[in-house]
């Protein structure tokens, strides 16, 4: 799953691939928000921890959940 957060006055979006679902990701933000002075933390796939404070957020995009084709199986 693939992740696109936006950090205010920051021109780059951070793009993280994660294994968790859709429902998980929204799951953390709403706990993030929720809490005083919170902080959105998601894990990758390689295991490295992106934490944004979520007074900084701008957004954050949740991609779909599919599998990408790999290699040159298009039709011509």
């Amino acid at each position: 799953m693939e992740i696109k957060i936006g950090v205010q006055s920051v021109h780059r979006e951070i793009i993280v691939e994660t294994d968790l679902s859709a429902e998980q990701i929204e799951e953390e933000l709403r706990n993030a928000l929720a809490a005083d002075r919170g902080v959105f933390s998601i894990t990758d796939v390689k295991g490295r921890r992106v934490v944004v404070p979520v007074s900084s957020l701008g957004f954050v995009e949740i991609g779909e959940d599919e599998q990408r084709a790999v290699g040159f199986g298009g039709t011509l």
